[in-house]
């Protein structure tokens, strides 16, 4: 296998900046913070990775309602709702996730590990009007 310059450094930097954390360029697991630059556009990492299924680990923020088929993913637990804000005040640490079926709701508090194809760019969710930048779709959830 050949690796260029470009993806050595990425994955490099991915590993010094969050020692333990599996990172691989084809997908694997990454942090909230990696998928963004200080100036809040997509890291290469983040590039890289979108249309690939990658795990994501955090904490589900609480659901807007109990049988919705979405979460947002939060870096820390956050007993409210993180994401009712516009594109210019999005927090670098949440990502939507859209899932294959209705939530099984989790206390905010859980850790889990959440799967899905990694998908870029500013959405507007049609039911709920809430924006979103990152979105893992067609997810699967598990307790980590």
């Amino acid at each position: 296998m050949t690796i260029d310059r470009r993806t050595f450094l990425t994955a490099s930097a991915a590993a010094l900046a969050a020692p333990g954390i599996a990172r691989a360029v084809d997908g694997g697991t990454v942090m909230l913070r990696d998928l963004y630059n200080r100036d809040m556009s997509f890291s290469d990492l983040a590039e890289g990775l979108a249309g690939q299924r990658i795990d994501v680990q955090g904490f589900m923020a609480p659901p807007l309602r109990a049988d919705a088929a979405f979460f947002v993913l939060t870096r820390r637990p956050m007993a409210t709702c993180p994401f009712c804000e516009s594109e210019a005040d999005w927090p670098a640490d949440i990502v939507a996730v859209y899932t294959q079926r209705t939530l099984d709701v989790e206390p905010f508090n859980v850790p889990l590990v959440a799967n899905g194809r990694l998908e870029l760019g500013s959405y507007t969710d049609p039911e709920f009007g809430f924006l979103s930048r990152v979105r893992l779709i067609d997810a699967v959830y598990d307790r980590a």
